[in-house]
């Protein structure tokens, strides 16, 4: 029987570029927020010796050394000094460029999988993290299990507290691939970055949500700067945005550079309502009552 691995996607509750570094790589400060429900399932069974790590099926236009598994697997053989000969199968249901970090999930459950192979073998939890870092800024996040505030390039985490509990989430996912590279080059060419519209509780909608009942009076501020560079080259998805505030919507935002929009909803019947109107049409979503997250002791 294979070994089966979990990685669930994740959201940007907020994501402000603050600066970009001398070596290319920007400052950030976002908060992560696990989505457990949606999730990539890694299947692993015993390879043939010295076949080192296949991962199937292929992604289209990822080489299989490209694979973000593959390179997991090998940065800890070598930092490690072997990992077991290993077959993958990789379904994948995060959508690629979505902002949701379905690739860098993939990586981080294979570094659990193969920590826990090593046993007394492991590598201490600081040098796991330094691994993880360099193979993708997103991978530290899913190594743990819950919200964290992320500064740096996105590989400084620090746990938080997070109740969201009577909160339902509704993820749109366009069928519209965002470019994180392409995003981030974007950015440092926009004159204005939205510097005078930053930390705005409806950054870059023309539409406030119209669910004004009780229940919803104080404000559920979530935002991405990553937006004032993506809308205007994908202008479906500002849209998309401004119709989720419409429909109800107590806040939305993209996740990450994108396209998949994250909505948070007060009244769940709002939110299930709005997942049929789009899934008629023919929009995929993902939906799931959040909850409340207390950190770990150590």
């Amino acid at each position: 029987m294979p070994d089966i691995l979990q990685a669930p996607a994740k959201i940007n509750l907020s994501l402000w570029i603050l600066g970009r570094r001398a070596n290319g790589y920007h400052d950030l400060e976002s908060l992560f927020v696990p989505v457990p429900g949606l999730a990539d399932t890694l299947a692993v069974t015993p390879g043939a010796p010295g076949s080192g790590c296949l991962v199937t099926p292929l992604l289209p236009d990822t080489p299989p050394e490209k694979n973000l598994v593959f390179r997991a697997w090998k940065a800890y053989a070598l930092a490690a000094g072997s990992a077991p000969d290993i077959a993958v199968r990789l379904t994948k249901r995060i959508p690629t460029g979505a902002g949701l970090g379905g690739g860098s999930s993939d990586a981080a459950a294979m570094l659990r999988w193969l920590q826990k192979q090593a046993a007394g073998h492991a590598l201490p939890e600081t040098d796991l993290i330094s691994l993880a870092a360099g193979i993708g800024a997103d991978v530290p996040f899913f190594l743990q299990d819950g919200p964290a505030w992320a500064r740096g390039i996105g590989a400084e985490l620090t746990p938080v507290a997070l109740d969201l509990s009577g909160l339902t989430l509704l993820l749109a996912l366009p069928l519209v691939h965002v470019s994180t590279p392409w995003a981030f080059a974007a950015w440092d060419d926009h004159p204005r970055r939205v510097a005078d519209a930053k930390h705005s509780a409806e950054c870059l909608t023309t539409l406030t949500s119209t669910h004004k009942r009780r229940v919803s009076l104080s404000p559920v501020v979530i935002e991405n700067d990553f937006e004032a560079v993506v809308f205007p080259a994908h202008p479906d998805l500002r849209v998309l945005k401004e119709r989720l505030l419409k429909m109800g919507a107590a806040s939305a935002a993209m996740s990450g550079s994108g396209a998949a929009l994250a909505a948070l909803f007060r009244e769940s019947r709002l939110a299930f309502d709005a997942a049929d109107v789009l899934r008629t049409n023919g929009l995929p979503v993902h939906i799931e009552a959040l909850r409340k997250w207390g950190v770990a002791k150590r």
